[in-house]
């Protein structure tokens, strides 16, 4: 299959990026996806420092705000590092440098706006977070109508895949009921993906989810699946 499911490698506060790392060399990884998004400057250079010495790649990377052209740069040499995403500017994360250098290999995320058509064609196109434009379909009806539209008629230059549950359950850092989440409890929290046709699913499909990555492989073996099963 030409799409890489790409196991993550995520840096929210419940995810031990740190044993992750290790876990790349014990699985025998040779790619995975980088979410770089709760880590500063110093934590980075450390997850470089680790990820370097597993000889592994990240065709995907989740940028940050406060990263800058030198670091894209390293990425794309050590890493091979093919696309990145970003938020939207109209968000508190607006980018602190300019990386209009690599503007085309970066992709718009829907996160809590829509997506603004304007802002996606000043950049490569979009990233597509199916958990997130699922949660919109189940609670933001209006969103997700104005994103479907948008979807249908902008290039996907890689995509997210969280779990997203049957009901929303109270989010313990945010008190809000949720319907998506970075853990996955159950193998069918990501069967919602059977509902997007294959065109929404671009080549680089990154799993955001804080499971191990020994836990990931089977979700990556049940998103394959799915993604067969349109083909």
């Amino acid at each position: 299959m030409k799409k890489k499911v790409l196991l993550g490698i995520t840096t929210t506060f419940g995810s031990d990026w740190r044993e992750k790392i290790k876990e790349i060399k014990k699985l025998k990884l040779k790619e995975v996806a980088f979410f770089l998004t709760c880590l500063n400057k110093k934590e980075r250079e450390e997850f470089y420092k680790l990820a370097e010495e597993t000889g592994v790649k990240a065709p995907f990377v989740h940028l940050r705000s406060d990263m800058n052209v030198a670091e894209l740069d390293y990425l794309i040499k050590v890493f091979k590092t093919k696309a990145f995403n970003i938020h939207t500017q109209r968000e508190e994360f607006a980018l602190e440098y300019d990386l209009s250098k690599y503007k085309k290999q970066i992709f718009v995320e829907n996160v809590l706006l829509g997506f603004s058509e304007k802002e996606i064609k000043e950049f490569g196109g979009i990233c597509l977070d199916i958990s997130h434009l699922e949660r919109d379909r189940l609670s933001h009806k209006k969103r997700f109508k104005h994103d479907i539209k948008i979807i249908e008629r902008n290039f996907i230059g890689c995509n997210h895949i969280s779990a997203v549950a049957d009901e929303a359950e109270m989010d313990e850092r945010t008190g809000k009921l949720e319907y998506t989440r970075h853990f996955l409890k159950d193998l069918s929290e990501v069967d919602y993906l059977e509902e997007y046709p294959l065109s929404y699913f671009s080549d680089y499909i990154a799993i955001e989810l804080e499971n191990t990555l020994e836990e990931q492989l089977k979700v990556r073996e049940r998103i394959i699946k799915i993604l067969k099963s349109k083909s």
